[in-house]
């Protein structure tokens, strides 16, 4: 017997479910099935030796409905060694894909991982493991955290030994240079013992060369190895240029010193060591530098990593307990220190404090921390001794996700990749025809067998498909780790890329331009109370109700001091307001209607309310014994930030709009503040995402910027979404880009950080292709033709080093981003 979950389609109600569960039923075979209507599946149990799922799924499609196999579509990384170009990542994702059952596979020749969806009911992972391994490509797990660890340290232990390799070739090719190359230069100057003068000893000249090249050979011999594997497999990649080009010279200057042996002292001159051996050493440099250049792109999420302790003091039984920070529980009641890190999210319980957020919200400036605030691990404590209740561990913690949001976005390819991706799949099967090419060409042209070999080794050598592999995936890297730096999270390559595009803005007012919140703002005073008694009778009779603009007036009298006190009778009058006895006095507090009811005259407050509600108050009239005391207003203000957030967005060229449920006046009144002339105003939630859509059909493209479930439609609908830091977390996973500090600025600064990004890897890809549509040819000799030098082979190797280290290296100058404005 086996136990299956399908999908069935078609259902509407009740009886369509039993209808379905009863066709299944009748099959022969099927011992059990069950329906669920809410969730759409059928859980089904049958002896496979009898039916199978096409005859359950015709008997469920003979009762009217559908029947699907679930999707088990599985997402996994994994660690892929011994890439060295983009041609390697383009054979790894080529063997992926060639796998029934693997839906996408993206390969990250930065990062060195592999990101794939695949269905493990067609395909299991150790067969597409298996496919990677066949390729010439070592695969690994990446499943836990602690494994990034231990990828660091391997990456760590990788640099030593690529070092190590390094040194031993660089002490063996510099005095093979030297040697080679003296007897080009006046002796006076390079002076060579008389034993190795090529014209009086030739053999012992040829013999100390070969002598020096081969711990070179060894020292670089993972390029002939991964070369002549991966050619073998149809799928050559940079080693197997380095290997093709360096083994040519290698092996031709071996024969040389065969036929020196033989007597035949004119090889002499035609010894190709040197080039062999230092362009291995130089391609080691580059690749070196390129490998501890590509350490430092991830930066970001090392500083991210190093925010978490390692540990946690729990309070347990009363006593004070250390633990690892992994056996927190949500519950636990934590302890912190002065100027300890903070272990995981909670809500404070006790003390006060002061919390720098700066690396997980950007934000400078210490929060001021006190009971029921809430506090974010890995964030720094202040000055005070806290206590707080741990409500998120593990995966769970805003850190884990920042980690996790930012590391997704570095592994996801972005558009403007897939040109050099397409372009590295035929790269170098290309350069070893044109380097065939030019020997067969210059062989026909009747040059010597040095000229050709130096041509064909040139070719190899100077060509570098790293440097297009690296152009995309480094400057995203970087650009993606500077915004979790500046508490801007975007969540993949293809957003970074769409945010550069924008030209239209919609900002969501309420949470958003606003504080999302009323704040009282007016209080004038018909009484003959003081303010400060007035405010504090208000507040009082306030304190039963949860009226927004109640909470506002208590709020308000709490910001002065003052503090209300308990009503001795309170009710809500619905509709209209609240009716309270404090202090002995009785307080009406509400709407015009309430007053009215009551017999309390309006008359004299008729002008100042006109104005008021013109200005987008909500208004709050406060009857005292029978007469008019105050009219007090509130408003959801205008947050200090927003207005020069809109002058930037205006000053990068973007048309921003505001959008609200409010009334036009409300809106105009807030748009007036913040200088925003384009507005939406009534329209209702389940409508904003049509607004956006509008846009994107008069032919704009459009970012949503919201806080709330109901801005998530337009979040998603746009064609980029930012959810504000205080943003619920259906608005986050709807959008493209968080905003954690929940600052409008961060709007035309993610903006900016796209254009940056994008303009880097434009930089980079028109280096890629035009350093090797102009290298190749050069090398191939066709600059020679018309009058040009001859490539050495020393030179093309040092160019095609440094290619790539060039293109890190320029994805590194995003670290120096800065906000301006």
């Amino acid at each position: 017997m086996v136990e299956k979950t399908y999908v069935v389609t078609g259902m509407s109600c009740a009886s369509c479910s039993a209808h379905a569960q009863k066709a299944a039923g009748a099959v022969t075979g099927v011992e059990t099935c069950d329906v669920n209507l809410a969730t759409e599946k059928m859980h089904v149990r049958f002896d496979e030796n009898i039916t199978d799922f096409d005859t359950i799924k015709k008997a469920v499609e003979d009762a009217g409905y559908g029947l699907q196999e679930e999707s088990t579509v599985r997402s996994v990384e994994l660690a892929i060694e011994g890439m060295a170009c983009a041609s390697c990542s383009a054979a790894v994702e080529r063997a992926v894909k060639k796998l029934d059952g693997v839906q996408t596979a993206s390969v990250n020749l930065a990062t060195s991982r592999a990101s794939l969806e695949y269905d493990p009911a067609v395909v299991k992972l150790s067969q597409i493991k298996a496919a990677i391994t066949d390729a010439g490509y070592t695969p690994k797990d990446l499943e836990t955290r602690s494994s990034y660890d231990a990828q660091e340290k391997q990456h760590e232990k990788a640099l030593l030994n690529m070092r190590i390799r390094l040194i031993v070739a660089a002490v063996f090719s510099l005095p093979e240079l030297y040697i080679a190359m003296s007897h080009m230069i006046p002796a006076a100057r390079l002076p060579l013992p008389s034993f190795m003068n090529p014209h009086n000893y030739p053999l012992v000249f040829a013999l100390i060369q070969l002598f020096l090249t081969l711990p070179v050979i060894i020292a670089g011999w993972r390029f002939f190895r991964v070369g002549f594997k991966t050619l073998l497999k149809g799928a050559p990649n940079m080693d197997t240029l380095v290997a093709i080009g360096t083994g040519s010279a290698f092996l031709y200057s071996a024969f040389a010193t065969v036929k020196i042996y033989l007597g035949d002292f004119a090889f002499a001159q035609s010894l190709y060591f040197e080039s062999a051996a230092v362009v291995i050493t130089l391609v080691m440099l580059g690749k070196y530098l390129e490998s501890v250049s590509k350490g430092k792109t991830s930066l970001a999420i090392k500083k991210l990593m190093a925010l978490a302790p390692k540990t946690a003091v729990i309070i347990k039984d009363g006593a004070e307990l250390t633990v690892a920070v992994d056996e927190v529980s949500v519950g636990d009641i934590v302890l912190v220190r002065p100027g300890a890190s903070i272990p995981v999210d909670g809500v404070m319980i006790d003390g006060i404090s002061s919390v720098d957020e700066s690396m997980l919200t950007g934000e400078s400036l210490p929060v001021d921390k006190h009971p029921d605030s809430p506090v974010t691990g890995g964030s720094i404590n202040g000055e005070g001794l806290i206590k707080f209740r741990a409500t998120k561990v593990g995966a769970d913690t805003a850190l884990a996700k920042i980690i996790k949001l930012v590391e997704d976005a570095q592994g996801k390819k972005a558009p403007i990749a897939k040109l050099a991706d397409v372009v590295s799949g035929y790269f170098v099967p290309t350069v070893i025809g044109i380097a065939l090419v030019s020997a067969i060409g210059w062989t026909l042209a009747g040059k010597d067998f040095n000229f050709v070999l130096t041509a064909f080794v040139s070719v190899l050598v100077i060509a570098c498909p790293c440097a297009l592999g690296l152009a995309t995936p480094t400057a995203i890297m970087v650009g993606t780790g500077k915004g979790a730096e500046l508490g801007v999270l975007i969540k993949s390559g293809e957003a970074l890329e769409t945010a550069h595009k924008l030209n239209t803005v919609v900002l969501d007012k309420t949470g958003t331009i606003t504080e999302g919140k009323p704040r009282l703002t007016d209080v004038i005073n018909y009484s003959k109370l003081d303010e400060t008694k007035l405010l504090a009778l208000a507040a009082a009779a306030e304190r039963g109700s949860e009226h927004p603009i109640a909470r506002a007036i208590v709020e308000g009298a709490q910001a002065k001091g003052i503090a209300p006190a308990e009503p001795e009778r309170f009710s809500a009058v619905p509709g209209r307001g609240i009716d309270a006895l404090a202090d002995g006095k009785r307080i009406l507090a509400g709407n015009s209607k309430l007053m009215q009811e009551n017999g309390i005259e309006l008359t004299h407050a008729k002008a100042d309310a006109e104005k008021l509600t013109s200005q987008g108050r909500t208004l709050m009239y406060i009857a005292i014994d029978g007469s008019l005391a105050a009219l007090m207003a509130a408003a959801d203000t205008v947050k200090p930030s927003s207005k020069q957030a809109v002058k930037r967005l205006k000053q990068l060229g973007l048309e921003v709009v505001m959008i609200t449920g409010d009334n036009r006046s409300t809106a105009e009144f807030i748009a007036k503040e913040v200088e925003i002339t384009n507005i939406l105003s009534d329209v209702l939630p389940q409508d904003k995402a049509g607004e956006v859509q509008k846009l994107q059909q008069s032919g704009k493209t459009v970012a949503m910027v919201g806080d709330g479930i109901n801005d998530a439609p337009a979040l998603a609908q746009a064609d980029v979404g930012m959810a504000i830091g205080s943003a619920t977390d259906v608005a986050v996973e709807s959008a493209d880009v968080v905003l954690m500090r929940g600052d409008l600025n961060e709007v035309p600064s993610a903006i900016a950080l796209s254009r940056a990004t994008i303009r880097n890897i434009k930089q980079n890809l028109f280096w890629a292709f035009f350093y090797n549509l102009l290298g190749i040819p050069f090398a191939a000799g066709v600059f020679y033709l018309f009058g040009g030098p001859l490539l050495n082979p020393i030179f093309a190797g040092a160019a095609m080093a440094l290619s790539s280290v060039s293109v890190v290296t320029n994805a590194l100058r995003l670290k120096g981003f800065r906000i301006k404005g």
